[in-house]
């Protein structure tokens, strides 16, 4: 599968096998802004910060142009669900902070050294977004230990299946395996025409030493080097929810403010 539309003379990128490749774009059209209708959803309880409201601005993500305009939606902060993109519209609140991994300024640290070191026995390839019983074993084992008290611990196989294939834009899976074969970690991403999109990962949560979560982030890090894309997007950071503010540890992090995208500092964030 061709990684992203061609951009002026980008060579042409191959991520997924050839099973899973989808037609050339070909020079990439404007996305089609004026026909979409965004949505702001009523609040509900949410789900980070104790005694707030969450409250999403969501677009369908339909018809031709879909993906072309994902990767917009992407550089505006925005994530995605099904066939939905949105973003946080809370009143009175902006602690959910859009985050990116800029990939030319990424540099090794000694966590991140050890972390490599310790799954060198681990392969990772990119394969089509198709839902598998293995995976949805992995997946359910991960929910029950980490997320057990959430709505995604209940999913059944076709909701699961529905979270991995129900998709109108460039989707894949990542797929980590020991020496053994045996799936440890995966990790579903939008594929973008500036790098890749971390939707939702999932591990082992039996190998905690491996730090499984992290290193499906550094994998995508790498891929991205060497097909010279600039970005890996890992939604947003929340300084206030232990499950989210862990972002801030990945190097050359950038965060969207108001006037675009900047070097992360968690002192200048709200």
């Amino acid at each position: 599968m061709e990684f992203g539309p061609d951009a002026g003379n980008r060579q042409k990128r191959e991520w997924l096998p050839q099973e899973g490749r989808s037609a050339p774009t070909g020079k990439r059209p404007l996305a089609p802004l004026p026909s979409r209708q965004f949505f702001a959803t009523s609040p509900v309880k949410c789900p980070y910060v104790r005694d707030r409201a969450e409250r999403k601005l969501i677009v369908e993500l339909g018809g031709t142009g879909a993906a072309l305009f994902y990767d917009d939606l992407s550089r505006a902060g925005f994530r995605r669900s099904h066939r939905f993109a949105y973003r946080p519209a809370c009143r009175g609140c902006s602690s959910c902070v859009p985050v990116r991994i800029a990939v030319g300024r990424f540099s090794r640290t000694r966590s991140t050294r050890r972390i490599r070191n310790a799954n060198r026995d681990i392969s990772g390839r990119l394969v089509a977004a198709r839902a598998t019983p293995e995976q949805f074993r992995l997946f359910s084992a991960y929910q029950r230990a980490r997320h057990g008290d959430s709505d995604m611990a209940s999913m059944i196989y076709g909701d699961y299946r529905g979270m991995i294939e129900d998709t109108p834009v460039r989707t894949a899976i990542a797929e980590f395996r020991d020496a053994r074969g045996e799936l440890v970690a995966a990790s579903l991403v939008d594929l973008l025409d500036d790098g890749v999109s971390a939707v939702y990962s999932f591990y082992d949560p039996q190998q905690p030493k491996r730090s499984l979560g992290t290193w499906s982030v550094l994998w995508l890090v790498e891929q991205c080097q060497r097909q010279g894309l600039p970005f890996v997007y890992l939604g947003y950071w929340i300084a206030d929810s232990p499950k989210m503010a862990y972002k801030a540890r990945f190097p050359a992090l950038e965060r969207l403010t108001a006037a675009g995208w900047a070097e992360f500092s968690p002192e200048n964030t709200v």
